[in-house]
């Protein structure tokens, strides 16, 4: 006879929290400032002009505009435009 009892699903309990991580604003979207444009772990996109870097690594806009996505070389930046393009 067992001793122990069948303790497979309370030992399974544990998992992490979603980290919500992505891209928040697309290209050509209207944003305020202050918004947050992209979570992520690392700089997979860099930030380019009006954009600001978190501690975290997470892109904000500094001003109201537009968003822009565009490559320089092999990097991936997002800026804020005043204009649509």
């Amino acid at each position: 006879m067992a001793h122990k009892k069948g303790v497979g699903s309370s030992r399974n309990g544990r998992d992490s929290n979603p980290q919500m991580l992505g891209v928040k604003r697309f290209g050509g979207q209207f944003v305020s400032g202050g918004s947050i444009l992209v979570r992520q772990r690392g700089t997979r996109f860099k930030p380019g002009v009006n954009v600001g870097l978190g501690s975290d690594d997470t892109l904000y806009a500094r001003i109201t505009g537009y968003v822009r996505f565009h490559r320089r070389g092999h990097s991936r930046y997002v800026s804020i435009t005043t204009a649509a393009s």
